[in-house]
């Protein structure tokens, strides 16, 4: 068994839902747990978090909880490596539940691959049995929702450009610095560009493969997409390396249905256009719906062309909302509830 210390830093903000399962995941892990410290940095919360957590310390010695008053992961993920006591740093999530040898795995495959970053694929399970859960689901982990995200859609093993949350060896942050506490959003997207930039490499395998909880209600999802993909193109700003096509991919779709509606009552190529394009993209949808029917079921097949439309629209949208980031910066701000900032 490997001596080395490892640190697992937790930036929450509002998750009494999901904390205890996360912690408790963490907490149960085959490393020794001398060797293993989870160190929790609440970002405000005016849920019942703090108090969930705060009951777990006073049962484990080697989990500590930390204060985070900008309540942005960024600042949150800062705050907990720099007390950190790990040679290695994971990266964890209130909203994931971790498999036993989550931290095993993390140690050997940083070992075993020589890289920079190591990570798994996320197991999105719907957070309640509604029709809305497992839409959400649904959206998430189909090719024609996200994209080519083979973090959320695949069980690749290999070398990517990014993996979500990951595991470094602590020496990283002094060669290719910290999180970025401007990104509200998009900061794990612009820490692995740096790492690629500093010639390093990240790998993802399904042995980190973890169970992840999106929102529950189909609504909650359109708001927060919009509200995450506001940062797109400041992000870019920030570090041309930080984004994808994909990631703009439903801007240049929202442009495209809506130049062409503003032009079909003058222009007959215009309507026809607009026609061909909404049919091939609700097509795509249903093809890619019945691939995976038996994962879904009936009712969700028979939504989901519908609900990647309302996704795809939002992104877009929350997308072209981010221009204006490009001439001012935007706010450090957290987009989730909790107490005011200080």
């Amino acid at each position: 068994m490997s001596r080395i210390k490892v640190s697992v830093i937790v930036p929450i903000r509002n998750e009494e839902m999901h904390i205890s399962a996360c912690l408790r995941s963490l907490l149960e892990q085959t490393y020794p747990s001398d060797l293993c410290e989870v160190i929790v940095v609440d970002g405000m919360s005016s849920d019942r978090s703090l108090e969930i957590v705060e009951g777990f310390c006073r049962r484990h010695a080697n989990l500590r909880c930390l204060n985070n008053h900008a309540a942005i992961v960024p600042c949150g993920m800062n705050i907990g490596i720099r007390v950190a006591h790990g040679e290695v740093i994971i990266r964890a999530d209130g909203h994931n539940v971790y498999p036993p040898d989550y931290v095993e795995n993390c140690v050997r495959y940083l070992n075993q691959t020589a890289a920079d970053n190591v990570g798994g694929p996320l197991l999105t399970v719907p957070t309640d049995a509604s029709l809305g859960a497992h839409l959400v689901a649904a959206v998430l982990t189909n090719p024609f929702g996200v994209g080519d995200s083979r973090f959320r859609i695949g069980s690749t093993e290999g070398f990517v450009d990014t993996v979500p949350f990951g595991a470094f060896r602590r020496d990283l942050f002094d060669r290719v610095g910290m999180y970025n506490e401007k990104l509200v959003r998009n900061q794990d997207n612009e820490l692995n560009a740096r790492i690629r930039a500093a010639g390093g490499k990240i790998f993802q395998t399904p042995a980190l493969r973890t169970e992840y909880h999106p929102p529950a209600g189909f609504w909650k999802l359109l708001h927060t997409t919009m509200l995450t993909s506001q940062w797109h193109l400041f992000s870019l700003k920030e570090n041309p390396g930080s984004m994808g096509i994909r990631h703009l991919t439903p801007a240049l779709f929202v442009v495209s249905v809506v130049g062409l509606s503003l032009a079909s009552p003058w222009s007959r190529a215009a309507f026809v256009s607009l026609l061909v394009l909404l049919l091939v993209y609700l097509s795509l949808g249903v093809h890619f719906a019945i691939r995976r029917s038996r994962s879904y079921g009936p009712l969700v097949v028979s939504t989901l062309p519908f609900a990647c439309l309302f996704f795809h629209l939002s992104y877009g949208l929350g997308t072209l909302a981010g221009v204006r980031y490009l001439f001012e910066p935007p706010s450090s701000r957290p987009i989730r509830e909790g107490q005011p900032i200080s």
